[in-house]
Parts: structure tokens; sequence; C-alpha cells
């Protein structure tokens, strides 16, 4: 049995929620509205994968948290919509682990994304783990294993008849949404760190933050990935502690929110975000031709 809310849990998550809400909305609207507007302000030799992670995060942001503030405020989630949330959650977790996996590719053979060849080759990628969230997200909703779990705040998968199924369908997915791109990320960090492949053409790049981009992803989501864990090695079908499907949810929400903040820690960028957001247009104080008389003499 699942345990009730109190009362000050309940509103102390709904606050925590609208925080994360908000932080994410406004944030990621900024960033893309910066990554678009100013780009010759700064240098993003890597564009594509960052564009990519930015709307898997404003994708969370607007639909996500919402929906888990309501099941908060009402008790539950109706169908379809229960089923439209489990689909994107799993969608936007495997978008950006991919686009970090990319971007972190990008970084160790140097070539940008502004390249015709490599921008079709990386936009293939971007796009490919998009579409693989969405198939092993499907997955759940076509066999009907979701209902509404109060402890993660929304619709999730839920395991009631074979082992067998679950065990198929948990390792399949974390293999390729999820172990295949994280061997990535490590491999490749590691690659250009060795060779001091950080920093190109003398001004730092926009790319400079993906090792805290990545640090602070794998710390978000260890809960999530903890809980699946713990599925898995139960033969029973019984899930995950009710705080650590609690925790899993509001860590992932909270990636969403500091991204935008990561992208900040970069100077020109923030520079950039700053001049976008407080340049205003000067009245002109100089006197102004608006007529000319001529006098004939």
């Amino acid at each position: 049995m699942e345990r009730p809310w109190l009362e000050a849990e309940r509103w102390l998550l709904v606050a925590v929620l609208g925080m994360e809400m908000l932080m994410g909305v406004v944030g990621n609207f900024l960033v893309l509205l910066v990554k678009v507007t100013c780009r010759g302000h700064f240098c993003c030799r890597y564009w594509l994968p960052f564009f990519s992670l930015t709307m898997s995060d404003l994708g969370c942001s607007l639909l996500i948290i919402p929906g888990s503030l309501l099941a908060m405020l009402t008790g539950r989630q109706r169908s379809p919509w229960c089923e439209v949330v489990s689909l994107l959650k799993f969608a936007f977790i495997t978008s950006s682990i991919g686009s970090l996996a990319i971007l972190c590719v990008q970084q160790l053979i140097g070539m940008a994304s502004t390249r015709s060849p490599v921008f079709v080759v990386m936009a293939a990628a971007c796009l490919s783990s998009w579409v693989t969230g969405v198939v092993f997200g499907s997955v759940p909703v076509v066999y009907t294993w979701i209902r509404y779990d109060p402890a993660e705040m929304l619709c999730a998968v839920f395991w009631e008849n074979s082992y067998s199924d679950m065990l198929v369908y948990i390792l399949c997915a974390f293999s390729i949404c999820i172990f295949l791109p994280f061997l990535l990320i490590v491999l490749c960090s590691l690659l250009t760190i060795i060779g001091h492949r950080c920093e190109m053409d003398g001004e730092a790049d926009l790319s400079s933050v993906s090792p805290k981009l990545v640090a602070f992803y794998m710390l978000c989501y260890t809960p999530f990935v903890a809980s699946e864990l713990i599925l898995l090695g139960r033969m029973d079908l019984s899930p995950a502690p009710h705080w650590l499907r609690t925790l899993s949810s509001v860590m992932s929400y909270l990636d969403c929110s500091l991204n935008p903040l990561i992208y900040c820690s970069h100077q020109n960028f923030r520079e950039a975000g700053l001049a976008l957001l407080w340049t205003r247009k000067k009245p002109s104080t100089e006197p102004v031709l608006t007529s000319i008389t001529r006098h004939d003499v």
C-alpha cells in the first residue's frame, strides 16, 4: 500500500515543483532566445546538440513538471494525458543524454556543426535520440503498463504479471537509450581531456560548460537509475521505496532547471544574455535635420 501524502509534504512538493517549473520555463526560453538572436556574441561551434538539449529541457518544463504539479493538487492524472506524460518523460530523458553524448563526440573530433556533412550526421543523431525515446516510451503505453504513481507524481510503468517482460524491456531500454550514450560520454570526455582539445580557435567555446552539464545530469538522474535497478532486483515486481521514487522525479526536474544556470557560467554567453535583457535604445540627443528652407537673394 502506498502511504498518503501528509498535508505539509504535499504543499512542500507543490512549492518545489512550482519553483522548478518557473526556473525551467523562463530559463530555457531565455537560453533559446540568446542562442538564436545573439549567436554572434559568443563562440558556439557545436550549437546543434545544445539546441536539442535546451528543447528537451523546455519541453519537460512546459509539459511534464506542470503535469506533476496538477497531479499533486488534484490527486491523480487522467487518461489520455496519463499515457502522454509517461511517453514524453522517457523521450525527454533519452534526448537529453543523447544530446550530451553527441556534444562530447563533436568535442572529441573537433568539427563544428556548421559544416554541411557534419551537420547532416549530427542532425540525424539528434533526431534518432528523440525517435528512440518515443519508441521505447510507447511500448508501455501500447501494452497498458501505465498507471498513476503518487510517489513519482506522474503516470509511470507498473509491473503486475510478468517479471520476464519487465526484465527484457528495462534491459533493452537502458542498454540502448541510457548505457550506450553514457559510454560515449565517458569515453569521449576522457579522450578529449587527454588530447587537451577543450578550447578551439583561441576563444572559449560554449562547449567548455559540457563537463558541468554531464556532471549535473549524472547527479540528478542517479535516483532514477537506482529505482530502476532496485526494481530489477525484486522478483515480486514491487517498486522502489516511496521516497526514492519521489526523489527521482524531483531531481530529474531539477536538471532541466539548472542547465540554464550552467550556460550562464560561460562569460560570453552570460554577457550576451545580459545585453539582450537590459540593452535599451537610448533617445537621440543630437539635433536632427527635419527640413530645409531656401531663401533667394
